[in-house]
């Protein structure tokens, strides 16, 4: 399972360098009030992204960990309610006292 990992991460590096070498060329892009920024295409696109995906994963995390949470607390009160273990037969205590109640 590591190695398909692998081999996905390279294979996504490899076509993020080619589409980087096939498009380095510079973008304009219309600001507000008149202003322009030159940024190179493989940059834009990256950020653009970034921009969607980082919010996603943000909320995805947070989901995960209160779920997290919420199942830590419901195990906890599962384990603190268990009933004890059920012991059968006569203690120690028993067996020593009736003994001395037929010696009297």
């Amino acid at each position: 399972m590591q190695f398909l990992k692998t081999l996905f991460w390279v294979i996504l590096a490899v076509v993020l360098v080619l589409f980087a070498h096939a498009n380095w060329n510079m973008v304009t892009i219309n600001l507000w009030g008149g202003l322009q920024a030159d940024v190179k295409l493989p940059a834009l696109v990256i950020a653009a992204f970034l921009l969607g995906f980082v919010p996603t994963l943000l909320v995805y995390r947070a989901r995960l960990w209160s779920l997290r949470r919420r199942m830590e607390t419901q195990a906890q009160v599962h384990v603190a309610n268990a009933p004890g273990p059920i012991v059968r037969g006569h203690g120690p205590a028993q067996s020593e006292a009736e003994p001395e109640r037929q010696g009297a």
